[in-house]
């Protein structure tokens, strides 16, 4: 369920690569799925601490959002 929809740009925001990032390597064979870890990460408003952006992507179209318990907080 989606609780919420943040401007990215009003974030603060820093590059964490994982360690699939840094390999060169996607984090699923084909490069879909509904949770797929970014390289950045954001600092909520709300939170002091630094959550990771995730991506579903199906066809050619993504959304990238953060979770907050199982809820979703979209960025735009």
């Amino acid at each position: 369920m989606i609780i919420d929809r943040i401007p990215f740009e009003s974030l603060e925001t820093k590059d964490a690569p994982m360690a699939h990032h840094l390999q060169g390597l996607q984090y699923t064979r084909s490069g879909y799925g509904r949770k797929i870890p970014t390289s950045r990460m954001v600092r909520l408003p709300s939170a002091k601490r630094w959550r990771r952006v995730y991506c579903a992507i199906f066809s050619n179209i993504g959304t990238c959002y953060v979770q907050s318990g199982s809820d979703w907080i979209v960025l735009f």
